[in-house]
């Protein structure tokens, strides 16, 4: 699907550093746990056999009073704060922040990311370089349970249906989004994209978008 494939999200990945592989396809097919190269699956090989099925690496930086539930990567320099909740299935690569009050689930932060404050990550994929103001939420459930439509973010128009379920949102790399905006169920953004604070975001949006309503 245009748009959504890894080259366009996620231009800088490679398969040398410490994130998951990512399968042939649209890139949220990493997400689908039935999937033979899901998320699931490679976490739960990477962490096989480690106490409560986690992996930290030593450089990391782990605030008090967080929560961390395995299955789980937390990888070199990154840096968990006070407070934080990591819920199963997330990873978390290196030099990324998970900050205060911030719950991550089934997601995967890609190197250098930041979900800094008071953010939810649900079911999504954060690239390189991406950075969520305060109080935004990625949020990944529709409210009749039905599975989550792909539309394009301009007219609405349905490109394509996920197969999933839970769905939050792929970030492409460097995409900035501003305090307290949310993000519906299959919300793509292409990379360098920009969201105004308090703003709700639908569908799937090019890069270098400017989404200010």
């Amino acid at each position: 699907m245009r748009g959504a494939t890894l080259s366009n999200l996620f231009p800088s990945l490679t398969n040398t550093g410490d994130s998951p592989k990512f399968p042939e396809g649209p890139v949220w097919e990493i997400l689908n746990p039935n999937s033979e190269h899901s998320l699931k699956l490679q976490l739960e090989e990477v962490v096989e056999g480690l106490e409560d099925g986690i992996y930290i690496h030593p450089t990391a930086i782990i605030g008090k009073d967080t929560c961390i539930e395995g299955p789980a990567y937390i990888g070199p320099n990154v840096e968990i704060r006070h407070g934080a909740y990591i819920r199963p299935y997330s990873w978390i690569c290196e030099g990324a922040v998970v900050g205060h009050c911030t719950e991550v689930k089934h997601s995967i932060l890609l190197p250098n990311s930041k979900a800094p404050h008071f953010n939810y990550v649900g079911d999504s994929i954060l690239g390189s370089g991406v950075n969520l103001g305060a109080g935004c939420k990625l949020s990944n459930l529709r409210n009749d349970g039905r599975t989550i439509l792909i539309r394009d973010g301009n007219d609405g128009k349905k490109i394509g249906d996920s197969g999933l379920r839970k769905f939050g949102a792929i970030l492409g790399e460097n995409v900035q989004i501003g305090c307290n905006a949310v993000t519906n169920p299959g919300v793509i953004l292409g990379c360098n994209s920009h969201v105004w604070p308090n703003v709700t975001v639908s569908g799937l949006h090019s890069e270098n978008s400017v989404i200010k309503d």
